[in-house]
């Protein structure tokens, strides 16, 4: 029986064909970003060049380049105190939203990641689970909250559920960055003297700060392009932003298109500029995040 298997061929295994890598300098992969890339900011520029255009212009070609150019509807835009009282209450909401939500989820994140309790999985999964919950399903029992604690038409009861909703966000990014972190480190740390206060402030917010800014980023950018909160808590033109802001010019001013796409180019060049600057700065944080 050993003679007559030896002299049996070995079953041969089935060959592994190897995979197809994509060439991403092919010269089609180049055509085809570039035609998103031209579908994604066609839309952008109409409205940026519609702005230098007048409504007879539109009328006639609204497809068109400006011929001639005018600049009459930007500069009657930024003339009106009601587009930078909208800008500023959109940068106070922006950035006191910001604050709150890296103050806070760093502080959640650090105890998440570095102490160990029962109850921690059941947290962390708690907060997970609120990323399945966008704000347009909470948008009611909010609206009752807020108008019970007296905060309607207040840029308070706008921050504070942006802070809530953006915070399962925040601790999903910043927990693998805190876990990362070497446990010799916070052990060096204590043995020069260092409290868990202090190790807190001087090692850990320095070493993840990439994921930091991204959760910043995300939020400034999250509160100030929010538009349905501020439609259903803020009621008074005087505390609008500027999504509202457009909203109501355009209904003010509906004849008046040049005028409109030149308030809405406004409005968004600060998001567009903000999110170009800090780009590489996201896409590093979370892929950090994912490999953590």
């Amino acid at each position: 029986m050993t003679a007559v298997s030896a002299a049996r061929p070995a079953s041969s295994a089935p060959e592994k064909r190897p995979r197809r890598r994509i060439n991403w300098s092919s010269p089609v992969i180049y055509f085809v970003a570039m035609l998103v890339i031209a579908l994604m900011l066609a839309p952008i520029a109409y409205i940026i060049l519609g702005g230098f255009r007048t409504n007879a212009q539109i009328t006639v070609d609204p497809a068109g380049f400006p011929s001639p150019w005018e600049v009459g509807n930007y500069l009657t835009v930024l003339a009106e105190g009601t587009f930078w009282n909208q800008v500023l209450n959109s940068t106070m909401a922006a950035l006191a939203t910001t604050i709150g939500v890296v103050v806070l989820g760093l502080m959640a994140s650090y105890v998440l990641a570095r102490y160990k309790f029962k109850a921690r999985g059941f947290l962390y999964a708690l907060f997970a689970a609120g990323l399945m919950f966008p704000i347009t399903v909470a948008i009611t029992p909010l609206y009752i909250m807020v108008r019970s604690l007296g905060l309607m038409n207040s840029l308070p009861g706008v921050i504070l559920p942006q802070i809530a909703f953006a915070l399962p966000t925040t601790i999903i990014i910043l927990v693998p960055f805190l876990r990362a972190i070497p446990d010799e480190i916070e052990e060096a740390a204590a043995i020069d003297g260092a409290s868990r206060l202090g190790f807190f402030w001087r090692m850990v917010v320095p070493l993840a700060l990439p994921g930091v800014i991204t959760v910043g980023i995300l939020a400034f950018i999250g509160s100030w392009n929010s538009y349905l909160l501020p439609l259903f808590i803020l009621g008074n033109d005087a505390s609008y932003t500027l999504p509202l802001g457009v909203q109501a010019f355009a209904s003010q001013y509906s004849v008046d298109t040049a005028r409109v796409l030149a308030f809405t180019s406004l409005s968004m060049i600060p998001a567009l500029i903000f999110f170009s600057v800090f780009e590489r700065r996201i896409v590093g944080g979370l892929t950090g995040a994912v490999k953590g």
